[in-house]
């Protein structure tokens, strides 16, 4: 997992700190509203070649973690 991890970035002067996919102005966020809306993940790579499959998979990844710290806290 660390090894896809490592394709993601957070940078404050790119796409306002966004995780995004390194050398890229791409986020996570997209990614993944592309694979919600139906998008195929051959259909993203095709539309921006920037992209390869692990960047698919990393923002997956990306995501997964981010959920598996999400809890509820009582007020």
């Amino acid at each position: 997992m660390n090894e896809l991890l490592s394709h993601i970035s957070i940078e404050p002067d790119i796409r306002s700190g966004k995780p995004c996919i390194k050398g890229t102005r791409i986020t996570v966020g997209d990614i993944l509203q592309w694979l919600a809306s139906g998008m195929s993940g051959q259909k993203i790579l095709d539309d921006f070649p920037l992209l390869k499959e692990e960047h698919i998979r990393a923002a997956l990844a990306f995501a997964a973690n981010r959920e598996a710290y999400t809890k509820i806290v009582a007020a």
